[in-house]
């Protein structure tokens, strides 16, 4: 049987006999909204836990929008025009509104790139840039010890609005909600210190209450102050399922709700191979998030099984210090056990590489350059059959394989 994967904007596909395999295990197939645009629209004339948002806001305030980058899947395009119709209702100019790109510790974005995440009618009428890691302000200290220091566009704003997509996130529980701001457009010291929560042991995908990196977001959201909230959940083909608006926590939960619903799913036991792709661009972009594909796949692999992923990482391997980490030649071992004497952000997703590796040896398809390649301590490979012939090769003609094609997005768990 042959088997297709979304690899960057394209497809990869690849051969598994009947014997080996156990299924694929894809979210729920839910349907996306008729229109899109009324889904929003619907969002916004119907707030979770708190006014419409030209209830909110007046004329003479300035409103900044956070949206996310080129690195998420988020429909923002979709998403701002109902959004700034909203805000033109309650008198507010598109001179006073500011859209800022949360980039996190992501590469900068060009105009072209900015343009096309939120349509080129919305570039030309607002505003569009950045955030600047460099230039934030310190606004005060989490009940964790966390410094917290924002973009100066973004506190200077009157009005704050979140805005993205919902997902799993492997260690934030998941993404949307306050994450927009807090990693979006924070300084890298708070971003490190936040991120350092992730050794916890309820830093972990679908988790909420009880997971200290989660909280600690949204109490860096609650500090600033977040007014309003606009977040979609998509389906596995990037479609609008829905989309829920409001106060930024209890419109979170509802969001989440429906992500649980259609992205956790059951196994019924570990398998020996898991193939995986993060679902193709913009989740492969780079190492840097095709890495999160291999989070969820150890989840439904044995101990001691392989992980092969297919990731194209057109932009090479992502955050600078991530790249260094994993081409300078610092043993798996070595790595993981730095993490715990010396978190560096970056750093510390390759020693969740290292750490997933050990369990599960991963087996790499990219197109990433044969000069990186061969200083990666994961195994390469130019095709998902090569990597699997080798696997079954190590494993045995008789190896179970379980197939993830949304591996950034699925969080399996097991059967009781």
């Amino acid at each position: 049987m042959n088997i297709t994967l979304n690899y960057g904007k394209t497809t990869i596909s690849f051969a598994l006999h009947e014997k080996n395999y156990v299924g694929s295990l894809n979210p729920r197939d839910v349907p996306g909204a008729k229109n899109g645009p009324d889904a929003v629209r619907y969002a916004l004339e119907n707030p979770i836990g708190g006014p419409r948002l030209r209830e909110l806001v007046s004329s003479g305030d300035r409103v900044v929008v956070l949206v996310s980058d080129i690195t998420r899947p988020a429909p923002s395009s979709i998403l701002l025009p109902p959004l700034l119709d909203e805000l033109s209702a309650a008198g507010v100019p598109d001179s006073a509104i500011q859209i800022v790109f949360g980039l996190g510790v992501h590469r900068r974005q060009t105009a072209e790139e900015q343009a096309r995440l939120v349509g080129e009618d919305v570039f030309r009428r607002i505003r569009c840039l950045d955030h600047d890691i460099e230039n934030c302000r310190a606004v005060g200290v989490t009940s964790q010890g966390a410094p917290v220091e924002i973009f100066e566009e973004v506190l200077d704003a009157d009005v704050r609005i979140a805005t993205g997509n919902l997902e799993f996130h492997y260690f934030a529980g998941f993404s949307g909600g306050a994450k927009a701001l807090a990693p979006g457009v924070c300084s890298r010291g708070t971003i490190q210190a936040n991120h350092r929560r992730f050794l916890h042991p309820g830093a972990k995908g679908g988790l909420i209450n009880g997971n200290p990196l989660r909280e600690e977001i949204e109490e860096i959201g609650r500090m600033v102050g977040i007014d309003f909230m606009l977040n979609a959940v998509l389906n596995s083909r990037k479609e609008i399922v829905l989309a829920v608006a409001g106060d930024v926590e209890a419109a979170h939960r509802e969001g989440a709700e429906h992500i649980n619903r259609i992205f956790r799913r059951e196994i019924e036991a570990p398998a020996d191979i898991v193939i995986t792709s993060p679902g193709g661009f913009p989740k492969d972009i780079d190492l840097y998030q095709t890495h999160k594909a291999m989070e969820n796949a150890q989840l439904a692999a044995r101990p001691g099984g392989i992980i092969i992923v297919a990731g194209q990482c057109g932009d090479g391997l992502g955050e600078t210090e991530f790249g260094r980490a994993m081409i300078e030649g610092t043993p798996p071992h070595e790595l993981i056990e730095e993490l715990e004497r010396n978190f560096v952000l970056g750093r510390h997703k390759a020693s969740r590489v290292a750490r997933i590796h050990r369990d599960h040896e991963i087996y790499l398809v990219s197109d990433l350059a044969p000069t990186i390649k061969e200083k990666l301590f994961v195994k390469n490979f130019d095709s998902v059959d090569t990597a699997l012939k080798q696997a079954l090769a190590v494993l045995g003609a008789e190896a179970r394989v379980l197939v993830m094609p949304f591996g950034v997005s699925t969080l399996p768990y097991l059967k009781n």
